[in-house]
């Protein structure tokens, strides 16, 4: 058995990864231990976690290349670019795909070795206290570290009776992977993947209905957003079907049939060629071995931890998917960061009042903070500054207008409470907002701040301007 390590990262992915770099950096000898299925070319798993491998990276790489297809087949025209009617390569757009996810993953390798962090290959378990060290089996090897940071992540949850085969029932990995564009495409789920895939493959050429139980669209997200969303996807195409209760769920080598009751108690069926499961994720804590040391996970199979991502465990923490708060890589990236300086003796810091949501549907959707449902039921006094792109020029000169910015501010001391966009860029425009609300800044702030023009960013000064009703340009 090699010298302990200080750190040992259980799990590869943006948390993993990420703590494992940073704890590097500040001196500690550092190990991270991954066992992903998908292989690089050496014949190792691969580090990035679902984020990078069969998430987040491959799925936008997709969207960017549908929106391009959309953009050929009916804006161009209208911009006075004359094209033929465009067909879509499927195992090229694929090729593509995996192009910059291999880019991004051996990245990471890359990373390690710079800052020196030992990649272990191999299922990370606990096996045993050993005085003041943690004893972790990795493969065939025991391993002793000092501290362990849990950063295992979640997988898709399936619907029971109906296995996830990949070619017809089709989790987020399958999603990803289709070898054709579906005739009929039906998704279980109205959530960020459900929509990002609905939306690829609409795009695409599907003809794409989405069931949700939920009896409202998307609410987890600011009302005026959902339903503006809700308007624009139905003008796309995308048959959103909300309130629904899934019954039988027959599946054939040609494709699959769902029995379901509508939001009114009547009995509908729904035949497509495809489904995509998108009901959620559940955390990986199986395999762990946290019974055999006493490490605690609630009801859900998450792992327990403070504010600060300490677990009930001496020396082991917590971050991301497998832990409480939205499963969203930039805020295990965030956790990783904190740990790794906590350790240190310094002041980690993660707020979890200023995670920024996206869906990379188009337009983008993006928010932080507070939406009005929520200050309505808080009771807290609010002013509301809205304003639509359609007022922006930099927007109507992109021919992509839609959607507007929506910003709310303390009625009493006027600090910016939560910003919600939907419409072009939002993924990059809510970064402001996150600043100003990071360090407490008033919507007066934003509103006396220079945007260049002509921008999208623009918008957001306006919103400002709105809160105080004085917008310039609507």
């Amino acid at each position: 058995m090699s010298q302990p390590f200080d750190v040992l990262v259980i799990g590869g992915g943006p948390g993993g990864y990420v703590a494992a770099i940073r704890a590097a950096q500040l001196g500690f000898s550092t190990a991270c231990c991954e066992s992903n299925p998908y292989a690089d070319p050496k014949g190792e798993p691969r580090l990035g976690g679902t984020c990078l491998n069969v998430g987040c990276i491959p799925s936008k790489a997709l969207l960017h290349t549908s929106h391009l297809f959309e953009e050929a087949a009916h804006s161009f025209a209208g911009q006075g670019i004359k094209v033929a009617p465009p067909t879509i390569d499927v195992p090229v757009m694929k090729g593509r795909k995996d192009t910059v996810v291999n880019q991004l993953t051996s990245g990471i390798k890359g990373l390690f070795r710079k800052n020196k962090v030992t990649f272990l290959p191999g299922h990370g378990a606990f096996a045993a206290r050993e005085n003041d060290l943690w004893k972790v089996t990795v493969g065939t090897e025991e391993i002793l570290a000092k501290q362990v940071i849990v950063a295992t992540g979640s997988k898709a949850r399936h619907l029971q009776n109906v296995p996830v085969d990949n070619k017809i029932v089709l989790d987020n990995e399958g999603a990803l992977d289709q070898e054709s564009v579906p005739e009929k495409l039906a998704i279980i789920g109205a959530g960020v993947i459900g929509l990002e895939m609905g939306s690829v493959w609409r795009r695409l050429g599907s003809e794409v209905t989405i069931l949700e139980a939920m009896p409202d669209f998307l609410a987890v997200a600011d009302q005026d957003v959902a339903k503006e969303a809700a308007k624009l996807f139905a003008k796309q195409g995308l048959d959103i079907r909300t309130g629904v209760t899934i019954g039988d769920i027959k599946v054939s080598k040609n494709g699959v049939s769902i029995d379901y009751d509508d939001k009114d108690g009547q009995a509908q069926k729904l035949d497509a060629d495809r489904l995509i499961v998108s009901i959620g994720r559940i955390p990986n804590t199986d395999g762990l071995n946290a019974g055999g040391v006493g490490l605690k996970l609630d009801a859900r199979g998450f792992v327990e931890v403070d504010g600060h991502c300490k677990t009930n465990l001496p020396g082991v923490w917590a971050v991301g998917d497998v832990v409480r708060g939205p499963m969203l890589a930039h805020k295990a990236m965030e956790e990783g960061v904190m740990i790794a300086e906590l350790m240190a003796g310094q002041a980690g810091h993660c707020n979890f009042d200023t995670i920024p949501w996206v869906i990379y549907t188009a337009p983008e959707i993006a928010w932080v903070g507070k939406t009005e449902q929520q200050l309505k039921a808080d009771g807290i006094a609010y002013k509301v500054g809205k304003i639509p792109f359609l007022a922006n020029g930099r927007a109507l000169g992109m021919g992509d207008p839609s959607g507007f910015v929506k910003m709310l501010a303390s009625a009493e001391t006027d600090r910016i409470l939560g910003v919600h966009i939907i419409g072009a860029n939002a993924s990059e425009l809510i970064s402001e907002a996150v600043v100003a609300m990071e360090f407490a800044g008033a919507s007066e702030d934003l509103a006396r701040i220079c945007h260049a023009h002509p921008t999208l960013s623009e918008a957001v000064h306006e919103a400002a301007l709105a809160c105080d009703k004085r917008p310039l340009h609507f």
